[in-house]
């Protein structure tokens, strides 16, 4: 099936399976590594990217429902100038331990701070359901305060 849509500000025309998870199709037909595959079930936020302007996980949304929509990825988040906050944030925090789900984390906390500007931390707890093997909860949520600054 050819899907249009946009990814990063670039439109995109890929021919994949309608089912094809979006995941597989951002990481192996657009060949963008850094949307991470953590469970296949989104269950653990490691694939989240925004549609639309909604965090999704992308494990589990087909590509057929990508038509027409506006994808950001974390290659997508900051500019060719400037990172953005939070990944601002995550640098002067040091959040990451091994990495590997950082960058779902930090779309999950980009569209929770473009949803509320400066969220307490029950509204973060609320918000942020992704999941770290690691354990940088506690720097994560510093660096999401930070974040509330940098902006």
């Amino acid at each position: 099936m050819k899907i249009d849509f946009t990814v990063n500000g670039n439109p995109q025309t890929v021919d994949v399976p309608e089912n094809m998870p979006l995941l597989w199709v951002i990481r192996d037909v657009l060949d963008m590594k850094g949307t991470k595959f953590g469970c296949g079930q989104a269950a653990c936020g490691s694939c989240t990217i925004h549609i639309d302007g909604d965090a999704v996980r992308s494990c589990s949304f087909a590509a057929q429902y990508a038509q027409n929509k506006h994808i950001t990825t974390i290659e997508g988040l900051s500019t060719a100038e400037k990172l953005h906050p939070v990944q601002q944030a995550w640098i002067e925090e040091i959040v990451p331990q091994c990495g590997y789900c950082q960058p779902g984390f930090m779309m999950s906390v980009a569209n929770l701070l473009d949803k509320i500007p400066n969220p307490t931390d029950e509204e973060i707890d609320d918000y942020i359901t992704n999941i770290c093997r690691c354990g940088t909860y506690y720097r994560m949520r510093k660096a999401i305060h930070r974040a509330v600054q940098l902006k």
